[in-house]
């Protein structure tokens, strides 16, 4: 147990200094969703009218809106720059050595998901921040409710990263593979619209962002921020989760997973 927490302490605090190299990557994190929030939101508000849905009690404007799914954006971009890491740490030898260790992998790519899901989590706290600066204003316990449906969704779109870096050979395949992974996942959720305003375009696409499983991570955060539960949401994400990190330890496994055929 001692030697599994020194390990876990180890490793977040390499993540955690690299993030704090790494200035630019916590600026795009924050750039990315204010774009969203203060220029797509504005040429938005006016074409998609928003009707009372729960959390909401009451008729909100398309900003409130969407600040949920840009928490979300955040978690599933962090999920897949952590992958992207993993890719070069494979490539650079530094994860191999790390997988050498006597403790079981299955731990060290748990305590990686940890390392990335906190940074995750301080990326989304200082985006609801500046939101808050420029007057998107949430129940206050909702900043306290949101933080457990963080770690959740963190762990869930991490472990998706988890899972796909062990498909990608090559830092050179990264951006392709993000582009098939995060904009489909993220489009076809309700992070930008409600289910019913696509239903009123296409069925079949309603059913996709319903079976989406960003699509729940996203409404867990909208009603934690308002102070409520959502426990199919909690349910398919906490079922996500579980799948795509048994996958990413299959992926790992030299004995049964990718890595074996990659030599």
């Amino acid at each position: 147990m001692n030697a599994a927490l020194i390990a876990l302490r180890a490793i977040v605090l390499r993540e955690a200094l690299r993030f704090v190299r790494q200035r630019g990557r916590f600026v795009a994190a924050l750039v990315r969703p204010l774009i969203w929030l203060l220029v797509f939101a504005a040429g938005f508000r006016a074409a998609l009218g928003l009707s009372i849905t729960p959390p909401y009690q009451t008729y909100i404007t398309y900003e409130v809106y969407i600040v949920p799914g840009l928490c979300g954006m955040i978690a599933l971009f962090n999920g897949m720059q952590s992958s992207l890491s993993l890719v070069y740490d494979r490539e650079m030898g530094s994860m191999r050595l790390l997988l050498t260790s006597p403790l079981p992998r299955w731990w060290l790519l748990f305590c990686r998901l940890l390392a990335s899901t906190a940074i995750s989590i301080l990326q989304t706290y200082c985006f609801l921040a500046v939101a808050a600066a420029f007057g998107i204003q949430l129940p206050v316990w909702g900043y306290v409710a949101v933080l457990p449906t963080l770690v959740v969704a963190g762990i869930m779109l991490g472990a998706l990263g988890l899972a796909l870096s062990s498909l990608i050979r090559q830092l050179e395949n990264f951006a392709g593979v993000m582009n098939f992974v995060i904009f489909p996942m993220f489009f076809l959720s309700t992070a930008l619209y409600p289910l019913w305003k696509m239903a009123e375009s296409s069925t079949l696409l309603r059913d996709i962002c319903a079976l989406n499983p960003f699509t729940h991570a996203v409404e867990l955060i909208r009603f934690a921020l308002y102070g409520q539960f959502n426990g199919p949401a909690l349910g398919w994400t906490v079922l996500a989760g579980a799948v795509f990190l048994g996958l990413a330890f299959w992926g790992y496994d030299p004995a049964r997973g990718l890595l074996r055929r990659k030599g």
